[in-house]
């Protein structure tokens, strides 16, 4: 067995099990070693139930109530009840589509159950979806610190740790090539090691500490040495400002904020200078970064050249074909856009790529597919790209390449603190729009913990009803080893029966097809869908002004940033909106941090206030769910390791030596980290 070997080739792993770690992109031995766990849990004695232990995770020891099971179908949908005693007292468990426990269970029996225990204002216990297990399975797990993998249905949490000690007894872990550079006290096979089966905690702290510094100097080499995303490249020819844009700037049926127009004055700046563009524009969703992206692209083409916005899904890109087609028309403007995108039939496509070579067409929005091999740019010199960090370097390298000389131009609605943001965009100029237009109303929120879930269904049913519609976000996909955790299929379910008949719940989630995610979200747009329940997935979508609610669970799982910007999602319309944070902790510091939310729309102070409240203690959940593609690492939580990974990377560059620099571009590349986030896709 060997690093390229079949995953077939571990013992227990077959051509059925197989086909489901495919799905977790696991194919190889390599793979499965590079699928780092996110999280871990300790397996402690079982407690006594009591009543300050609302929200927590617990293990309960007892027997199931004789005669106690019951089930009830509602649509494809199975909900069984059943009590469990612990200690003379009685939990109400709750569980999802498993008809077969009434014949599993047996009222003689010891159990173990495992999950998040909720107790209601009359004291009575309760608990969703359990982990159970027989009294003899738990005392094996007694002591252990478990690492909790990406799951997907059918495949355990137990089969995949299996495979991985497996893997890692047979084969050598390759260097990473960093060793010798930095100074975290681990080498990188004993950090992977460590990551999937640590001693104890002081050893997974460092090493999850060499991984986190692995993961930020990987980004930051790659782009630093993309040549192509640096500033100084003489432009081609020189480009004018042009009156279309100022027509259409006095002709808007809204006045740009001063924030726009300072960005837009830093961007004409820019490509009239003689020096190709380099340039990040950071603005809250609704601030208005659309509209300066298409004065940009409109001056572009009025100077007769060829510009491209690339943005990461097709309903967003579509989206933006749509409204750019509307200004054109309402303000008789001479440009000739086209939309192209992976799903297009091959007929269609041939015309669009005829038109972009012949230059009949100035203006190309689209997906991926518009730096595909077969489009050919006549004269391409703007690249616009959105949500820039959902797009890999290469990605964009090879767009920009379509291109001689290529003014970039960066769009991100993720609310990032200038400090590491100039270390994360490489060398790069930073524009912010922090004004929001004057006719937006402010959202409403409210932190509440779990206990107002109810009132919550109720709120989302009341405006419902009012025509209006709601999302609802999850952490994870589907029910995972983490158990504290709420997901998207089962909360579904539990929705469909909390909410009326006649309201139309649906889900979303990011191991969907990309067809099947646009559809949801057309549907959703179309007002076919009353309620979306969502993994972060949405946080870069398209323009629902009807969606008058945005339900958060677990939001002490999610980084202060990225609730701001989820909550975004809403308030884009005229009527109230509402954001609503559910919370399964309410210890003081985490109240006091959800609190900033309550205090501020603003991200920029948001992001800066999470940056201060953030510390190396937050090993899991607070996190920004794996922007620019990290899985571990955080860079708030681990902020002093992205400005050393940053620091690091510059030396090597500095030292100028080329057979040095080799050794660990080779090494970076022979350690890639499985790019799997259950919890946020």
């Amino acid at each position: 067995m060997n690093l390229t070997s079949s995953i077939t080739q571990i013992k227990g792993v077959g051509d059925k099990s197989a086909a489901l770690f495919k799905k977790l992109n696991i194919e190889t031995v390599k793979d499965l070693i590079f699928n780092i766990p996110r999280d871990f849990t300790l397996y402690d004695n079982p407690v006594e139930l009591s009543a300050d232990m609302d929200s927590r995770v617990v293990s309960l020891q007892g027997f199931f109530k004789a005669g106690s099971y019951s089930s009830v179908k509602k649509g494809h949908l199975t909900f069984s009840h059943v009590a469990f005693i612990s200690d003379s007292k009685t939990i109400r468990l709750t569980i999802f589509n498993m008809p077969y426990l009434k014949k599993q269970i047996d009222p003689d029996k010891e159990y173990v159950i495992r999950g998040m225990i909720e107790i209601s204002k009359q004291g009575s216990f309760s608990m969703s979806q359990p982990k159970i297990f027989t009294k003899e399975q738990y005392e094996k797990l007694i002591g252990t610190l478990q690492p909790l993998y990406p799951l997907t249905k059918g495949l355990s949490n137990n089969t995949i740790s299996k495979a991985v000690r497996q893997a890692l007894d047979n084969v050598e872990v390759p260097n990473d090539g960093l060793d010798e550079i930095d100074d975290l006290n681990i080498p990188f096979e004993e950090a992977v090691r460590s990551m999937h089966f640590p001693l104890n905690m002081d050893i997974f702290i460092k090493a999850r500490q060499r991984i986190v510094f692995h993961e930020f100097f990987s980004f930051i080499l790659q782009m630093k040495t993309d040549v192509n995303l640096t500033k100084n490249i003489p432009f081609k020819e020189g480009m004018i400002e042009t009156a279309d844009t100022s027509r259409l700037i006095e002709q808007l049926p809204y006045r740009l904020t001063n924030a726009q127009l300072k960005t837009w004055n830093d961007i004409i700046r820019d490509m009239t200078s003689g020096i190709c563009m380099n340039r990040l524009v950071q603005g809250d969703v609704g601030s208005g970064k659309t509209i300066i992206a298409f004065l940009a692209l409109i001056m572009n083409a009025a100077n007769s050249h060829q510009g491209v916005l690339m943005a990461p899904t097709e309903v967003l890109a579509t989206q933006h074909f749509d409204k750019l087609n509307a200004l054109i028309k309402k303000y008789n403007l001479s440009i000739h856009p086209v939309l192209l995108m992976g799903s297009m039939s091959a007929k269609d496509k041939k015309a669009i790529y005829e038109g972009i070579e012949s230059s009949q067409a100035n203006i190309i929005i689209g997906t991926h597919a518009v730096f595909q091999q077969k489009v050919i740019y006549k004269d391409l010199t703007l690249v616009v790209t959105d949500e820039q960090h959902r797009f890999g370097v290469n990605q964009r390298e090879s767009l920009v390449n379509k291109g001689d000389a290529v003014h970039l131009l960066v769009m991100s609605a993720t609310p990032i603190p200038r400090t590491l943001a100039m270390i994360l965009y490489g060398d790069i100029s930073i524009s912010v729009i922090d004004e929001l237009p004057g006719n937006r109303i402010p959202i409403k929120n409210a932190l509440v913990g779990k206990r107002f879930r109810k009132k919550s269904y109720e709120f989302i049913e009341k405006e419902v009803r009012a025509g209006h519609q709601a999302y609802v976000i999850c952490p994870q996909i589907e029910e995972g080893a983490d158990e504290s955790l709420e997901n998207v299929v089962d909360y579904s379910a539990l929705l469909a029966s909390e909410l009326s008949n006649d309201i139309n719940i649906a889900y979303l989630h990011g191991k969907m097809p990309q067809s099947q995610k646009d559809d949801i979200m057309t549907r959703f747009k179309d007002k076919q869908i009353d309620v979306l329940v969502s993994t972060t997935v949405i946080e870069v979508g398209i323009d629902v002004p009807n969606a008058t609610v945005m339900l958060i669970e677990n939001s002490e799982r999610f980084g202060l940033a990225q609730l701001h910007q989820l909550r975004g999602r809403v308030g884009r319309g005229k009527d109230q909106s509402y954001c609503i944070f559910i919370s399964s902790k309410d210890d003081e510091k985490t109240m006091k941090r959800l609190e900033i939310l309550n205090k501020t729309n603003d991200g920029f102070v948001i992001a800066d206030e999470d940056l201060k409240m953030r510390g190396p203690g937050d090993l899991f959940g607070i996190r920004q769910s794996g922007d620019f593609g990290f899985i571990i690492g955080d860079i708030y939580n681990d902020s002093e390791i992205l400005k050393k990974a940053s620091a690091c990377a510059d030396k090597l560059l500095r030292e100028n030596d080329p057979q040095h620099l080799n050794i660990v571009m080779n090494g970076l590349n022979d350690t890639i980290i499985n790019s799997v986030d259950f919890r946020t896709i």
